[in-house]
């Protein structure tokens, strides 16, 4: 492949950049890349074959994009971030420093998160990664979402419009996780857990999927939890495999769930048990 040193860039025979695009010194374009008008390219910035920059993108110094990755208008992609391949990184993103995108899980012979080849990882208009998370292969991440530094989103996640995750948490494989939901800081959903619109889920909060720990038959389906629409989970608790917390329902500090619990029924205890409901005035649409 042949290359041009532009203003200390070099730029791959074959490469449609528009003529106000600002390249640094030591980026690398290649072959078939399109970047539109006003885009920035930062310095030691790796562009790789059939990759789309849309008007106004930012590329940081260091930052790798992969091949056939689409980067919107006006999106952000930080310091030595990672796109691989088969990303798609919608108008109006932001990329922190050091996020990785579209990484492939490397698992065990075996693993219960096994489920082919991831597809295309999706970030929906004005997501932001913070730095150094990680969002698998096959995700998609809605419009307005957060994740935080240092979370991970496994592949095959979904998460909602508007939706937080913080600092440090996990939503593991298969997991759909919806809108408008706050997960804080060190948090583990599950493979396999649901949780649905405006679910608040408090720090340190452990979901499990697995009553046996590994010791059942490959083709038995994992159970992760099921958070009904707008319940509140509380610090440290811990739900077992399969449980359903329901619509409004509280869970208290500390508690662990063996069984179910019902729409705005409050939980407390180990094991956790029902000591009253949810009065009307703490429900969501008292506090919108």
């Amino acid at each position: 492949m042949q290359f041009e040193l532009v203003s200390g860039a070099y730029l791959a025979a074959g490469a449609d950049v528009a003529d106000d695009v600002e390249l640094a010194p030591a980026a690398v374009i290649h072959a078939r890349v399109q970047i539109g008008p006003g885009a920035r390219i930062g310095a030691g910035a790796v562009i790789d074959r059939d990759v789309q920059i849309g008007p106004g993108a930012r590329i940081g110094a260091g930052a790798v994009i992969d091949q056939q990755v689409r980067i919107g208008g006006g999106a952000q992609i930080g310091a030595r971030a990672v796109v691989h391949t088969r990303t798609e990184i919608c108008e109006r993103c932001v990329i922190e420093d050091a996020a990785v995108l579209g990484k492939l899980p490397r698992l065990r012979p075996g693993s219960s998160a096994a489920g082919g080849v991831p597809g295309e990882l999706v970030l929906e208009p004005g997501a932001t990664i913070c730095c150094g998370a990680i969002v698998y292969a096959g995700s998609r991440i809605g419009s307005g979402a957060i994740i935080g530094d240092h979370a991970e989103i496994r592949e095959r996640s979904t998460i909602g419009a508007r939706t937080v995750v913080g600092r440090g948490s996990t939503v593991d494989f298969d997991a759909r996780v919806g809108a408008r939901v706050l997960i804080q800081t060190g948090v583990y959903v599950t493979g396999k857990s649901i949780v649905e619109d405006d679910v608040f889920v408090a720090p340190g909060v452990f979901t499990t999927n697995d009553n046996t720990m590994t010791r059942h038959p490959r083709d038995q389906p994992l159970r992760g939890a099921v958070l009904r629409r707008a319940c509140r989970v509380g610090a440290r608790a811990v739900l077992l495999p399969g449980v359903v917390i329901g619509e409004e329902a509280f869970v208290a500090a500390g508690a662990v769930v063996t069984r179910d619990v019902g729409e705005r029924e409050v939980a407390v205890g180990v094991p956790a048990r029902v000591v009253r409901r949810v009065p009307d005035e703490d429900l969501l649409e008292c506090w919108r």
